[in-house]
């Protein structure tokens, strides 16, 4: 019902930024969370950040804190996330996915890759 597209991915030096794009088509009316999750070859999926719709309300895991941005355009049913001072340990593939219901998320994207480089 709902489908993901991810852009934004590539190469950066450490230190550097990318902007990560995650455009929701489908049944977008009853989204309640959109959020961010990375992995990293041969550990788990790990949490990175969300955006609740009720109050805007922004979460991120205490090792993007202060480094990455996470934003959400409505109209658009698009979220963002803005990554700076990137490090190597941020090297991962991103996924992005959206919440219909509080507590699970439903969907997700196909991924992108982020790679930084010492």
């Amino acid at each position: 019902q709902v489908q993901l597209v991810e852009s934004g991915g590539g190469a950066v030096q450490a230190g550097g930024s990318l902007r990560l794009s995650c455009a929701a088509s489908g049944r977008t009316f009853s989204l309640y969370a959109m959020a961010w999750f990375r992995q990293a070859p041969g550990k788990e999926r790990e949490f990175v950040a969300t955006s609740v719709k009720i109050g805007s309300t922004s979460t991120y895991a205490d090792s993007v804190k202060g480094r990455f941005t996470i934003s959400r355009d409505n109209a658009k049913n698009t979220v963002y996330l803005q990554m700076n001072s990137l490090k190597p340990e941020d090297t991962a593939v991103y996924y992005c996915a959206v919440s219909r219901v509080p507590g699970t998320y439903d969907y997700w994207g196909q991924g992108t890759q982020v790679t930084v480089s010492s």
